[in-house]
């Protein structure tokens, strides 16, 4: 099958043009026209993933491998290491971010693993209900998301309306109009700004809150006449 018509479907499914001005979606590596034989999902790709890839395979990762200008090419770093690799396999890499955090992975951590049904998005944020007091809900968060320690702040005792964006959505809590928001990454300003406006926070990971990129793409792969491979990056934190 070649690249342009897997494009093609992608681009369908979750439009490149809806991705936000600073994002690098779409095709990063390779030509429209490159047979390839097999699809690989991850979040990102790294130097382990790489090297167990087949060549003349396609690579849809979430996080884009150059995502500002690369100035050189030194082969002996991340991520033109990677290039080096993906090139001399022939693979292809096409990259869904903002688009696909809009038209499906918000939407599904929600649904699949937090369990909340009635579900309304606004661009890149998501507003469900909860009627939970905060110590209840944070239990419920650790727990769906498989978390050691959860890390928060609590400006109030009850949430009636919580707001979630996957990744990191620090960035828009001015725009959140919610009791609570669940992303990653958040910052101490950033915190501290939202306790001093009454918004708690919990802050569930970038890694842990979109490391279910593969399974939610590849649930609209199976149509495709190609094997699709499940895998993922590692995260590069690790908490002793």
């Amino acid at each position: 099958m070649l690249v342009r018509e897997i494009y093609d479907y992608l681009n369908t499914l979750s439009p490149f043009v809806t991705q936000e001005t600073w994002d690098n979606s779409g095709l990063l590596l390779g030509t429209m026209d490159t047979e390839i034989e097999r699809i690989y999902l991850s979040l990102d790709i790294d130097s382990d993933l790489v090297g167990t890839l087949e060549p003349h395979s396609l690579v849809i990762t979430h996080h884009p491998l150059i995502f500002k200008g690369l100035k050189q090419l030194d082969f002996g770093l991340y991520p033109a290491n990677v290039i080096q690799k993906l090139i001399a396999k022939n693979c292809a890499l096409i990259a869904m971010h903002t688009n696909f955090d809009i038209s499906h992975l918000n939407k599904y951590v929600l649904k699949n693993i937090l369990g909340y049904e009635h579900i309304q998005c606004q661009n890149h944020i998501c507003y469900f209900d909860v009627n939970q007091s905060f110590d209840a809900f944070a239990l419920h968060v650790k727990s769906a998301f498989s978390l050691e320690h959860l890390r928060v702040v609590q400006a109030k005792s009850f949430i009636k309306r919580c707001a979630l964006t996957t990744g990191s959505g620090g960035d828009l809590i001015r725009e959140v109009e919610a009791d609570c928001f669940l992303s990653g990454d958040f910052k101490y300003h950033q915190a501290l700004e939202a306790k001093e406006n009454k918004l708690s926070l919990m802050d569930i990971g970038h890694f842990e809150s979109e490391s279910y990129f593969s399974v939610c793409l590849g649930e609209h792969l199976k149509k495709l006449s190609l094997k699709v491979i499940m895998s993922n990056s590692k995260n590069p934190f690790e908490y002793k």
